[in-house]
């Protein structure tokens, strides 16, 4: 009589949580941290590319020390800085924007020492690199618009009622989205 009340009790349950949506807030979570990843994953092909980007204009640009140790050092922050997808709050995305803020201002800074030397600018090697900077970029943008657009699915599911009662049981909390920084609005003017 006690098992068949178990069993009765545990098929009760699996019915109540099949249906309160949990599975599907685990499964809408799980890409939430997976779009993450990927965005991290772009942002690190920038970083790779670094490297052999100053490399090239090191050897045209050797008195420009100064704008190379700033891309270098902006990069080293940059991969410094790690998000747990389980805590996406706007203050870690804001730390994170700030260290790839820091980069992205550094190879601008970089871009504008290259526009100095115009046999950097026909290397074929710069410009191969240069191509791929453009296309991570591009990546950039289209990976942290995936993000948020799996964030707003998944933040609309679970505060829907009745799920949002449940997502509170089960420790189903908003996600951060992945903000433009403060200024972006404008244009950058750009002088040589």
């Amino acid at each position: 009589m006690k098992r068949i009340k178990i069993v009765l009790l545990a098929l009760v349950s699996a019915f109540l949580f099949s249906s309160c949506g949990y599975n599907k807030m685990v499964e809408m979570d799980e890409q939430v941290t997976s779009q993450w990843a990927q965005v991290e994953n772009v942002y690190q092909r920038r970083a790779d590319l670094i490297p052999n980007l100053v490399n090239t204009v090191k050897g045209y640009a050797a008195h420009e020390q100064e704008t190379l140790t700033g891309v270098i050092e902006a990069r080293s922050k940059a991969t410094s800085v790690h998000v747990d997808p389980e805590k996406l709050t706007p203050e870690t995305l804001k730390q994170f924007n700030q260290a790839q803020d820091g980069l992205s201002s550094a190879l601008s800074r970089l871009m504008v020492v290259v526009e100095r030397y115009p046999d950097l600018k026909a290397n074929q090697n710069f410009l191969d690199l240069q191509a791929q900077l453009e296309g991570t970029e591009n990546r950039i943008t289209v990976e942290r618009k995936k993000f948020n657009d799996t964030t707003q699915q998944y933040n609309a599911y679970i505060r829907k009622f009745p799920r949002v009662i449940y997502a509170s049981w089960f420790g189903f909390d908003k996600k951060s989205y992945f903000e433009a920084r403060e200024g972006s609005d404008v244009a950058p003017e750009v002088q040589f």
